[in-house]
């Protein structure tokens, strides 16, 4: 049987957002296109500051006739704050869901086990709740949003409980950030992070909060930095560790863990690395910068 694993994802939490302005009101303010989320489809979204900063970053389907935001749980009650602050007159509730439980499904096989392919997004009806391929990469699995007690839905179609660093080894593997982990708030910027080839932007939707920044860093080629996975020996450094080249700065680390990492790198050093057959140091470990299948140079 293939390896293929659950993980619930308890750092997460989930908005209901309804009414009948409810895609008019999402579509003026993140960085995707809610005119995309359908019965199966799914999509990544950010919510950026006035000047392009990350705030959140979420995933949106549809849920009982509106929208179920998948965000930090942490931060569940900022995220919604913020919403409501642009709420106005529109006919819009934002409201937090309980009885409902977030899970990372991946491995071998995992996708097809829950009669999904793998394109990006694809949602379906599953257990009284619903999956979707992680709309950033299929290589990360789906994202089933579940009853409580329709858990055991998951052994019995062959997956088995896994760990935490299990699904944090792929995640940082492929180069993916998690949330305010790796995407330090009102500081980071979506096209340093990935956020273009992860799905998490739309070129063509028109205006939302922060898009003209957004914009201009990509049609004027203004990225000279990105998140990359990198490869650590030694003992981990802690996000925000300088990573460094002869003492020349190439960036800062962000989450860590079994070996792999994620670094925030200026490109033109990573070259330089690069071309001189060299590892990065941060701290007292080594960290050999890769760039992963999707990655797609600025």
């Amino acid at each position: 049987m293939a390896e293929r694993f659950y993980l619930i994802l308890g750092g997460r939490g989930l908005l209901s957002v309804n009414g009948d302005d409810r895609s008019t009101f999402l579509q003026g303010l993140i960085s995707n296109d809610i005119t995309k989320v359908a019965a199966d489809r799914a999509i990544y979204a950010s919510l950026l500051t006035a000047q392009g900063r990350f705030l959140h970053d979420f995933f949106i389907a549809e849920h009982g006739g509106g929208y179920i935001v998948d965000a930090e749980g942490a931060r569940l009650d900022d995220l919604r704050r913020r919403l409501m602050l642009y709420r106005l007159r529109s006919k819009v509730t934002i409201a937090p869901l309980a009885g409902l439980v977030v899970v990372a499904a991946f491995g071998d096989g995992a996708l097809s086990a829950l009669g999904l392919g793998d394109d990006p997004g694809r949602a379906t009806a599953v257990a009284g709740g619903l999956a979707f391929v992680d709309p950033r990469l299929a290589g990360l699995g789906a994202r089933l949003i579940l009853p409580q007690e329709r858990l055991e839905a998951l052994p019995a179609a062959g997956f088995q409980a896994g760990e935490r660093a299990d699904y944090d080894r792929l995640r940082l593997s492929l180069g993916v950030p998690d949330g305010s982990r790796d995407l330090p708030v009102e500081k980071a910027l979506l096209l340093e992070n990935g956020f273009d080839e992860l799905n998490g932007v739309d070129w063509k939707k028109g205006c939302y909060v922060g898009q003209e920044v957004t914009a201009r860093m990509k049609y004027r080629a203004l990225v000279r930095k990105r998140l990359l996975p990198v490869r650590i020996e030694g003992t981990p450094p802690e996000p925000g560790a300088p990573v460094v080249l002869d003492g020349e700065e190439a960036g800062e680390m962000r989450s860590a863990a079994a070996g792999w990492g994620l670094a925030l790198l200026r490109l033109e050093v990573v070259e330089k690395a690069e071309r001189e057959g060299r590892p990065l140091s941060a701290g007292s470990a080594s960290v050999t910068p890769l760039k992963p299948p999707w990655w797609a140079a600025a």
